[in-house]
């Protein structure tokens, strides 16, 4: 397991360096043909991250985020790789931080381990189910934990496009809030990991490489990522689509 972690956080922050002198430098916007919009940064980093998985690990399948989009289809196995070069293209495309590099590995439909790399703070998350989860700022590393929810309240990280949702409102109505933060891409399910707050309802379209490496990272960390029914949410679907979800801490 080891060394799946060490590939996985080793791309992710060559990922990473990548993408920052791609925005260094300027960039333009494409609209793909699900109206949703890709950059130079996503499939360079792309490139990165699938040539260096399949020339370290060859016989583990690659399913990656723009290949999907050309037509590339890769058929999910055992254990098998998924790969969301830049989680957050939206937030990238509009000058904003909210951005991630997302490789998650998934065995017998469940996300044992991820590496989350956020280029515009300089920090790199990773775990892997049953071993821990930790939080590289810089140079500085340090284990990290979700948290049981305070007395007074939740805080609810919830997602920036989706906030004036009717659902979210009614979802936020059976929980005793105390802070309700909207905000872009994988970074949710990172401040629920690293116990800064307690739940992320999702009730809008995902794909599953959205959300691999993430979950992968908060349930290292003790967290859990559930459906309705209180199911775990688990990998392999038709055509790659998450169905709502509910993420949490301390579970």
């Amino acid at each position: 397991m080891q060394e799946f972690l060490t590939l996985a956080v080793r791309l992710a922050d060559e990922a990473a360096i990548a993408i920052r002198s791609i925005r260094a430098a300027g960039f333009a916007v494409e609209t793909k043909i699900d109206s949703t919009p890709v950059t130079v940064a996503d499939r360079q980093a792309e490139a990165l991250i699938t040539s260096g998985l399949r020339a370290a690990m060859p016989d583990i399948p690659v399913v990656a985020e723009e290949e999907v989009a050309a037509g590339r289809i890769t058929a999910p196995s055992g254990r098998y790789w998924l790969v969301d070069p830049l989680d957050g293209t939206r937030e990238f495309a509009a000058g904003r931080d909210e951005f991630a590099v997302c490789i998650g590995l998934i065995e017998n439909g469940a996300p044992i381990l991820g590496a989350v790399a956020s280029p515009a703070f300089n920090e790199l998350h990773f775990g892997a189910v049953g071993q821990g989860a930790w939080q590289r700022r810089g140079e500085l590393e340090q284990k990290i934990a979700a948290r049981r929810a305070p007395p007074e309240g939740i805080t609810v990280f919830a997602s920036r496009h989706y906030q004036d949702a009717p659902e979210l409102k009614v979802c936020l109505a059976r929980h005793k809030v105390a802070h309700l933060t909207n905000i872009g891409s994988a970074l949710k399910f990172l401040r629920l990991a690293e116990g800064v707050a307690d739940f992320y309802p999702r009730l809008g379209r995902t794909m599953e490489w959205d959300t691999a490496a993430p979950q992968a990272v908060l349930e290292a960390a003790g967290g859990a990522v559930l459906i309705r029914g209180g199911k775990p949410l688990r990998y392999g679907k038709p055509h790659w689509e998450n169905p709502d979800f509910f993420a949490w801490g301390l579970f």
